[in-house]
């Protein structure tokens, strides 16, 4: 069993910042990858970023030079650094795990872009 726990949401003013963390519990042997995911009201669930276990990232066109990705081994636990953030950016926020063959979502953590 894997369990994520999404932190870190919640409503902040167009131009700022949050930082969503996500930490992995339960019995994990290995971790390819972590990353978040995002999905706003009437629209398909999207990439955001991604961490490899061998410290690569990845992010979605979107939100390139805006949001960095980082991660601490020693926690399990991945981050999600938000800068200069923007009314499309409200969505509900998904931490994913990749280990072991297969793919672990959390529960989410909404963030609300609003003046």
């Amino acid at each position: 069993q894997v369990q994520l726990v999404e932190s870190g949401g919640g409503l902040v003013q167009p131009g700022g910042s949050l930082r969503l963390s996500c930490a992995a519990s339960g019995s994990i042997f290995s971790i390819t990858a972590m990353g978040w995911y995002r999905q706003a009201p009437g629209k398909q669930r999207e990439f955001v970023a991604h961490i490899t276990s061998g410290g690569s990232t990845k992010y979605a066109d979107s939100v390139k030079g805006r949001f960095t990705i980082s991660r601490d081994n020693a926690k399990n636990t991945v981050y999600l650094q938000m800068n200069s953030l923007k009314p499309e950016d409200t969505a509900v926020y998904y931490c994913t795990l990749a280990g072991g063959g297969k793919m672990y979502w959390g529960q989410g953590t909404q963030v609300t872009v609003s003046s």
